[in-house]
């Protein structure tokens, strides 16, 4: 039902991650009256992954939207100023790259308390699979990840795509706690495999590692248990671990799984009054560290619509335009730098600091089709040119 004014009234969130909780959030903020349910099919405190990451620009963000869930963030999160690459025996460092991490489970804990306390209703161990469960709703917003049953549904009408990367990646913790963003490339018998890592809590880091899947089976880790192969990528990359373990699902009931990147877009983001959020409408390549501010993006946004205009299919109708014309750029980066990892033959020999420098240009759409070498040369040219002063013309 709606209000006469034809506000929304009764709004189901399903799936309670960060996107579904920051929107119920903002929902409430503007408007207390409404009716919102989170449905969550795990318990509570049950969640995937480590830590992830983002730039000083959402706190920014955050802060105008609510600052009360924004403080308890960035006193929950940890931050680096700079990025460290191993490669062979060279260590390159760059500073001023400033990044944030905080613990996946601490970001849905915040994101839960601060919408429970605004009156969100949030029911754990609650599977929702078909929009008939819920059809006394206004509003259903499927926030139920890349594998959306409801999208699922009604997959013709969304025009789901996904591609699968070429490379298996294993997302893994660790108690050593990295000082800054940190790459380490490591050369075996089966060619490069490679690690990103960083910190996201005062005890722990996330350590997600990569590699060809010449060199994953080369290295016998495609039929390795989780025990084997951690011990296995502890002795690889033991320069930067100091003797620290590698951990695997932060659940205790989870297990350390390779997994090949989905990039998963839509052709429509919603459907009657059935929207997509977050990872169920779009997922970028991990290497931008993008996704949660993206689907924290969704979130403003739609919220912002749904106020904006009180005629619902006028109203999503903007959110889709607005976000997917926000996402070109993101997606389009996200695939480049995929695509580097993926040719990282192409780079690797190179001197290390040329390396270095193409890694941090390895979202451009033009380096995959220019010799790596002269790639470096024009682009440190032109980075001269624009250190240069300049001065007026006389007249």
């Amino acid at each position: 039902m709606r209000h006469k004014s034809g506000v929304l009234v009764k709004v189901t969130c399903v799936g309670g991650g960060p996107a579904s909780l920051y929107f119920s959030i903002l929902m409430k903020r503007v408007d207390p009256s409404h009716d919102i349910t989170v449905y969550e099919r795990n318990p509570a405190g049950s969640t995937y992954g480590w830590g992830v990451t983002y730039m000083g620009e959402l706190l920014d963000n955050l802060h105008g939207a609510d600052p009360e869930s924004a403080r308890a963030i960035s006193e929950s999160s940890v931050c680096w100023d700079s990025t460290v690459v191993h490669v062979r025996d060279h260590t390159m460092v760059r500073s001023g790259d400033d990044g944030f991490g905080i613990g996946r489970r601490r970001l849905l804990g915040i994101l839960t308390e601060r919408a429970r306390s605004l009156g969100v209703r949030i029911e754990f161990e609650r599977e929702i699979t078909d929009e008939d469960e819920v059809a006394d709703a206004d509003l259903v917003v499927a926030g139920d990840g890349v594998n959306s049953v409801l999208r699922e549904r009604h997959a013709d009408h969304f025009g789901t795509v996904v591609a699968v990367g070429g490379n298996p990646y294993v997302w893994l913790g660790t108690t050593k706690v990295f000082d800054a963003f940190t790459f380490s490339f490591v050369e075996t018998a089966h060619g490069w495999i490679w690690c990103y890592g960083y910190p996201f809590s005062q005890d722990h880091s996330t350590c997600l590692i990569e590699c060809s899947p010449a060199t994953w089976k080369g290295l016998g880790l495609h039929e390795a248990n989780e025990a084997d192969g951690l011990a296995l990528l502890e002795k690889l990359f033991d320069d930067i671990l100091d003797g620290h373990p590698l951990i695997g699902r932060a659940q205790a009931d989870g297990s350390a799984r390779w997994l090949n990147f989905r990039t998963l877009t839509n052709r429509a983001w919603y459907r009657d009054n059935l929207v997509l959020l977050g990872d169920a409408a779009h997922t970028t390549h991990y290497s931008v560290g993008a996704g949660t501010s993206l689907a924290l993006g969704d979130a403003a946004v739609l919220v912002i619509a749904l106020h904006s205009d009180t005629r619902l299919q006028r109203a999503l109708a903007r959110y889709e335009r607005e976000r997917m014309s926000a996402m070109r750029a993101p997606q389009r980066a996200a695939r480049h730098s995929a695509l580097w990892y993926e040719n990282i033959p192409r780079y690797i020999n190179l001197p290390p600091p040329q390396m270095f420098a193409l890694l941090g240009r390895r979202h451009s759409p033009v380096l995959p089709h220019v010799p790596p070498r002269l790639y470096y040369q024009v682009d440190r040219a032109a980075d001269l040119l624009g250190a240069l002063p300049r001065f007026k013309r006389q007249r």
